[in-house]
């Protein structure tokens, strides 16, 4: 795994997943790209320490985690609202009203439901993916994504009562 080529090309495949990582933490443009090229700089500093090369995305997703929590509490940012781009985080057929609703309250969570529920539902990732990710047992991240949930419940009250209204009419 040494070879430099090959870990270029290997980042650049992975780029994209990188920055939505990034920027579903750190929730602006210039700290996204911050945290992706601190990633790429400590992936080449510390390549070696790979043990098993089929981990590589794994690995590289848990740097940009680690460094995306990291920029958070140095900067102990609080981030409003209109400073996010929804679109830039998430897809789908949902509104962007709705999209920052959510986001809005996933981010009031803990870091970990937070981080469980943005690589489940924003990027994707089956929940083995996840426990492999953050290095937690599959029974916690289950966990993890259930009460994260629950804690979401809450925050999107006035939408679960609205589809309530309209599925009984």
């Amino acid at each position: 795994m040494g070879d430099r080529s090959v870990l270029q090309h290997l980042l650049k495949t992975e780029k994209d997943k990188l920055y939505r990582v990034a920027f579903s933490y750190v929730r602006n443009e210039e700290d996204a790209v911050d945290v992706f090229q601190q990633t790429v700089l400590l992936a080449l500093e510390s390549i070696h320490q790979l043990k098993e090369p089929k981990y590589f995305s794994t690995w590289l997703t848990r740097i940009c985690i680690n460094l995306s929590i990291k920029v958070l509490r140095d900067n102990q940012k609080i981030i409003s609202i209109e400073n996010t781009s929804a679109e830039n985080a998430v897809g789908g057929n949902v509104s962007v009203e709705e999209k920052i609703d959510l986001l809005d309250a996933i981010y009031k969570l803990d870091e970990k439901y937070k981080t469980v529920l943005i690589l489940r539902y924003y990027h994707d990732l089956t929940m083995e993916q996840i426990a492999e990710n953050i290095n937690k047992p599959l029974g916690t991240v289950k966990t993890n994504i259930r009460r994260g949930l629950e804690k979401l419940r809450p925050f999107l009250k006035g939408v679960y009562e609205d589809e309530k209204t309209r599925e009984s009419n």
